[in-house]
């Protein structure tokens, strides 16, 4: 069975408690990966049914071999979640989880491009068939564009000098491989911290490749209209960027700017935190499991 040399899922007791599971309904898993927290899931479920999410093709392996009528897969991004539960007539659900970010699978598979450890094409797409690869990007974006994602998606301290050296690089030859880019980045990374450099750097190509936060604005904005009342939406994120997205909308209906209030000064936002501050892993769940250092959990009930 191949689901073992996938990630433990992080946070799943938490997870779980704040997703407050009733048997008999129905629940969305909007990153299934591995399939961790949806056979969590399916253990609390009598009768009730699952719905997952997941654009990459081990991840539908993995779903046939957990062979549960109760759970239907959708191989797609979960931008499109409205349309996918029309296509299965339903109108509203119980609790949507969302874990963010990258499966450990994705990571350690090297040909996929993601991890900075092994050489491999610069691919990074979590959906194979999407056109963008992170070898376009770096060879491909003018200067200013490639600046803006480094700042602003990787939080590099020296974006805008690594843009024109990755540009001045790229006139001799083209970055193929992560080794062609690590090349490049190892002259301009701070000493005795490469690789906190190359993650941010990786990161900030794969979140434009996959235009992950394109992606969990769509998806939580269809939210509100998918949740039913007193249904309850459980998002891990993994970097500040998303945490912030998520803790907006959550806390003011909207990703800027102030929350609206009606005639009466009621505030108008169809979710209510059910956490104040993000639920972190403990040190214990840390140790054993790396991944879960960085994780922020954020739990919301849709207002009745």
């Amino acid at each position: 069975m191949h689901t073992t040399n996938y990630h433990e899922p992080v946070m799943l007791a938490a997870c779980l408690d704040g997703l407050a599971i009733k048997p008999g309904g129905t629940y969305i898993d909007v990153t299934f990966g591995g399939g961790g927290h949806s056979r969590a899931i399916l253990e609390r479920l009598e009768g009730g049914r699952l719905l997952v999410f997941d654009q990459d093709a081990d991840a539908k392996a993995n779903a046939d071999a957990l062979n549960d009528r109760r759970l239907t897969f959708i191989a797609a991004n979960f931008r499109h979640l409205k349309r996918y539960l029309r296509l299965y007539a339903i109108k509203t659900v119980d609790g949507i989880l969302a874990d963010l970010g990258i499966s450990s699978h994705q990571i350690d598979t090297p040909e996929r491009g993601f991890s900075t450890r092994f050489d491999a094409d610069l691919d990074m797409r979590m959906n194979q068939q999407a056109p963008l690869t992170a070898a376009q990007i770096v060879n491909e974006y003018p200067e200013e564009k490639l600046h803006r994602i480094l700042g602003m998606y990787g939080e590099v301290t020296n974006a805008r000098t690594l843009a024109g050296a990755i540009v001045s690089a790229r006139l001799n030859r083209p970055m193929k491989t992560v080794n062609d880019l690590k090349a490049v980045l190892q002259r301009y990374a701070p000493r005795n911290r490469e690789n906190k450099y190359f993650a941010q750097v990786f990161q900030a190509l794969r979140i434009e490749v996959n235009e992950e936060l394109k992606v969990l604005e769509e998806f939580l904005e269809q939210v509100p209209d998918v949740l039913a009342p007193g249904g309850r939406l459980v998002v891990m994120s993994y970097h500040s960027l998303e945490d912030r997205l998520v803790k907006n909308f959550i806390n003011k209906g909207k990703f800027h700017g102030e929350v609206e209030k009606d005639l009466f000064g009621n505030e108008q936002k169809p979710l209510q935190g059910i956490t104040r501050k993000p639920i972190e892993a403990s040190a214990e769940e840390v140790s054993r499991n790396p991944r879960a250092r960085s994780a922020k959990l954020r739990i919301a009930e849709k207002i009745e």
